[in-house]
């Protein structure tokens, strides 16, 4: 098929008529119909069945079609990419967070953000965090923002905001204490993290230097997920303060960690990688978002 061909059966296949394909292809009716006939001939089968005045896309139309839309998708993307470049617009940014983050900095950040970069867009994904390593390690985004180090050869890490560990319990889990320390957990139900997440890496740490095997129980992705079991009474778990301050605290105890276990959030990028000016800018951005809602979430833990 040539170019013409493509573009005259996906205008028909768009619009579900040879008329409304012309409007849309701003030439005449005739010229769609002549089209579509060289383009069935050049194939050597139909695309549509004309049925009183209706045309019908046969099986192969549909099958065809698939592809066509993946390539005018595709087109679409380098058009939007041109444009971009001719105004000096840039390239989409691509940035990986925790959920946790996603939910109580990212609004902040991408307001502050958007204010002064209107034009700029944003594309973001959620994954935990041995996910956003593999995936940066990949070259699938820009940056990522995570709790846990990046221990990566490949990934560089920088330290954008300092934040603690908090410890939510079902009512009455440890009495009236104000604090606790992981120890206390190991006797205790606890809703566990995988060993990928930082928090899951720290718990199972402590158990195996206690010698104490993991047991059959729950494990959590997210830390929301991990809160929403302790506050249905399932366990204690290790949040960060973010997802503790969201806490409902006539169904569970805020614990603070003693020692002090810390959770800072880290920026994770490729080594040696370039920044854009516009990356830059949305490092930043998120950094002032995070200071800002850090403080808030202390004054709600206090």
């Amino acid at each position: 098929m040539k170019m013409r061909h493509v573009e005259a059966f996906h205008a028909v296949m768009l619009t579900g008529s040879v008329s409304a394909a012309a409007r849309l292809m701003n030439v005449t009716q005739p010229a769609v119909t002549r089209t579509l006939q060289h383009a069935e001939l050049q194939l050597g089968f139909p695309l549509f069945d004309r049925s009183k005045s209706r045309l019908v896309p046969t099986r192969e139309a549909v099958l065809l079609y698939v592809e066509v839309d993946k390539l005018f998708k595709q087109l679409g993307a380098v058009q939007k990419l041109a444009a971009n470049l001719r105004t000096g617009t840039a390239a989409q940014i691509k940035v990986l967070m925790v959920p946790t983050l996603g939910q109580a900095v990212l609004p902040r950040a991408l307001a502050l953000f958007r204010d002064a970069n209107p034009d700029i867009p944003v594309a973001v994904r959620m994954l935990n965090s041995s996910e956003i390593v593999t995936a940066l390690s990949l070259r699938e985004a820009d940056i990522g923002f995570a709790f846990g180090r990046a221990q990566h050869p490949a990934l560089s890490e920088e330290i954008l905001s300092d934040a603690e560990a908090y410890c939510v319990a079902p009512k009455g889990t440890f009495a009236d204490a104000g604090e606790i320390s992981l120890l206390d957990l190991i006797e205790k139900p606890v809703v566990m993290h995988d060993l990928g997440d930082h928090l899951g890496a720290v718990l199972h740490e402590v158990r195996r230097e206690a010698g104490v095997e993991h047991p059959a129980g729950i494990t959590v992705q997210t830390y929301h997920a991990a809160l929403a079991l302790a506050q249905h009474g399932i366990g204690s778990a290790l949040v960060d303060a973010y997802t503790a301050a969201s806490a409902d605290i006539n169904r569970v105890d805020v614990l603070k960690i003693s020692p002090p276990l810390a959770m800072p959030i880290r920026v994770l990028r490729v080594e040696g990688a370039e920044m854009s000016v516009q990356l830059r800018r949305f490092v930043e951005c998120f950094r002032t978002a995070a200071s800002e809602v850090a403080s808030n979430t202390m004054k709600l833990l206090r």
